[in-house]
């Protein structure tokens, strides 16, 4: 079951994507909130898998909040969708770079929300690559960082990363590397581990930040 945590500051958006989720037989929506504080305190006692956050709130926004949440051990398994309703912004940018693991347009279609949170649940990031390209290309245009973190990697690990930074799922990237998906997974997973990333997501923004991709590259 894919326990799902509801904070935005509007109750008739709440009740839509309640009314929703409802519906399905794997989720079950465990609480709602209308601040960042209160959702916060909700993700800390109930521990949901996903945390639906809207960017914009009162008391504290959807970034703050995410920070906190990503910031908390406690919190780990909690996977923060942000909800917009404006697509690609900078508020955007900075939640994942906060701890998102991806974004959801509000005026998304029934079946792509049900879908993104099921991705969301397996850990995915919520990047297709066309997104990915777009973000990539308006907020980075120079690496932020010298890329020292990268030398932790394998050379096996650094091009699985670039792979995920592309947009590519696992097996995807197996097929790029002609290895198992499994193999691919351990990759991208030790990955993490070695950049402290806590998912996809960000492993995709420190891929572009410290240069080892770069906007319109190969």
């Amino acid at each position: 079951m894919i326990r799902v945590l509801l904070v935005d500051d509007q109750p008739l958006i709440r009740s839509g994507f309640r009314a929703l989720l409802d519906l399905e037989d794997d989720i079950e929506v465990v609480a709602e909130a209308g601040d960042g504080r209160e959702g916060l305190a909700l993700a800390r006692e109930l521990l949901p898998d996903i945390a639906l956050i809207d960017i914009q709130m009162p008391v504290v926004d959807g970034i703050e909040a995410t920070r906190r949440i990503a910031a908390d051990p406690a919190l780990a398994g909690v996977h923060v969708v942000i909800l917009t309703n404006y697509g690609l912004d900078e508020y955007v940018f900075e939640a994942l770079r906060a701890g998102a693991a991806g974004f959801l347009v509000k005026d998304i279609v029934p079946e792509d929300f049900l879908h993104a949170v099921r991705v969301a649940a397996r850990g995915d990031a919520l990047l297709a690559p066309a997104i990915t390209r777009k973000l990539i290309d308006r907020y980075v245009t120079q690496p932020l960082h010298t890329g020292a973190a990268l030398e932790e990697l394998t050379n096996r690990e650094r091009e699985a990363v670039a792979l995920v930074a592309r947009g590519l799922s696992n097996d995807e990237i197996a097929d790029r590397m002609v290895i198992s998906p499994m193999t691919a997974k351990t990759h991208i997973n030790r990955a993490m581990t070695k950049l402290h990333a806590r998912d996809r997501a960000q492993l995709v923004v420190l891929a572009y930040e410290s240069g080892l991709v770069t906007p319109g590259g190969s």
